[in-house]
């Protein structure tokens, strides 16, 4: 039995190269990935989003630029107070639909409210000069058994050119209605169709805006589906479905009704504005307003987890190698194979860092490369 060849072998078989392998391509992805805007919250974070084949997409900020405008009001009755009711509502609320009907009616004056309540998904209900108010979506109206045909012809005009809207309603009577415009990111259809390249199969948008207002992004976007009228529950549970049948889902949102579906989908990712409960939950955040930063995360993500394979590869040749000289061949010292797994070390640490250097080159009419 020979002590020094048993020896050489165990030591020479300590895959020094293959720990270190992975640490240091995802420290050196992560930082590189920080400079550029994206912060990834760990290194399964990377592996799973260079996976992910299924994007699903919030709609409003972010598919649409999140800075909503109303198109038209029409009110239904003579009342004083329609505009104080819209601001007096909505001047405590965050959602960019909320924002923009407090800036059209900014001059109506303020109203005391008591008992406001949030509706997940729906809308709100408050007390206001001992008035029942409700604001809020068709799902709320029908919810509390009011009659909108006032409001059928608006609806169906609303929903026919791709809008939001919202009904006002005092007593179980629907006193108005607004709709809310809000335009698609620049270039999101195309940098979509970069996602399909990196290999995303399947494209879905989950919203709580009405159907005819999704269906229209979708068939621009010519994405794979999307399914208004969604509550966060909702949202949540079709991710939930997608990932028990074994896949992998990247879930894109930036507000508070997506906390949920961020927190349970593979990959959640919040871009710059989401609200803070968002940011809190996913697993990617993108520092920029800007849609092509959500392709180069997965781009990089892919590029760190090549770049593992290849210190992986690196790694496990020298081992073999090593072990089949010190086996087979004569000459093979245990001082020469410490020096050649060093320097394999050395090798696969410098491997590591050339994703510091990566080269991004971003252009609207050209496939984005990463390069090194």
């Amino acid at each position: 039995w020979d002590l020094a060849l048993g020896v050489t072998i165990l030591v020479l078989g300590c895959p020094g190269a293959l720990v270190i392998g992975i640490p240091v391509s995802n420290v050196a992805g992560i930082g590189f990935a920080a400079k550029q805007g994206i912060l990834f919250k760990g290194s399964e974070t990377i592996s799973d989003l260079a996976k992910s084949d299924v994007f699903i997409f919030d709609k409003t900020g972010t598919l649409t630029k999140g800075t909503p405008e109303v198109v038209e009001m029409i009110h239904f009755v003579e009342h004083p107070y329609i505009h104080s009711y819209y601001r007096s509502l909505e001047q405590s609320q965050t959602h960019p639909l909320a924002k923009a009907i407090v800036q059209y009616v900014n001059d109506a004056p303020l109203m005391e409210i008591t008992n406001l309540e949030v509706i997940k998904g729906k809308g709100l209900r408050a007390i206001i000069n001992n008035n029942h108010v409700l604001l809020g979506n068709i799902a709320l109206i029908s919810d509390n058994h009011i009659d909108v045909a006032p409001a059928k012809e608006a609806i169906k005009r609303f929903e026919e050119k791709g809008l939001s809207y919202v009904i006002l309603s005092e007593n179980n009577v629907v006193l108005s209605i607004v709709s809310i415009g809000d335009q698609l990111r620049d270039y999101v259809k195309e940098d979509l169709n970069r996602l399909k390249k990196l290999g995303v199969k399947e494209t879905y948008i989950l919203s709580g805006d009405n159907q005819a207002a999704v269906d229209g992004i979708i068939h621009k976007l010519k994405m794979t589906k999307g399914y208004g009228h969604m509550l966060p529950e909702d949202k949540k549970a079709f991710v939930d479905e997608l990932i028990s049948s074994g896949k992998k889902v990247t879930f894109v949102g930036d507000g508070i009704n997506d906390a949920p579906s961020l927190a349970s989908a593979t990959i959640g990712i919040t871009m710059k504005g989401g609200t803070d409960v968002a940011i809190e939950t996913s697993d990617v955040v993108l520092m920029q307003h800007d849609f092509l930063r959500l392709v180069t995360a997965k781009r990089l993500a892919q590029k760190i987890r090549w770049n593992i394979w290849e210190n992986l590869a690196i790694a496990i040749a020298v081992v073999l190698t090593l072990l089949y000289l010190v086996i087979f061949e004569e000459g093979m010292t245990m001082s020469i194979g410490m020096l050649v797994h060093e320097f394999s070390i050395l090798v696969v640490i410098l491997n590591g860092m050339r994703l510091l250097k990566t080269k991004i080159k971003e252009n609207r009419y050209e496939k984005t490369n990463l390069r090194t």
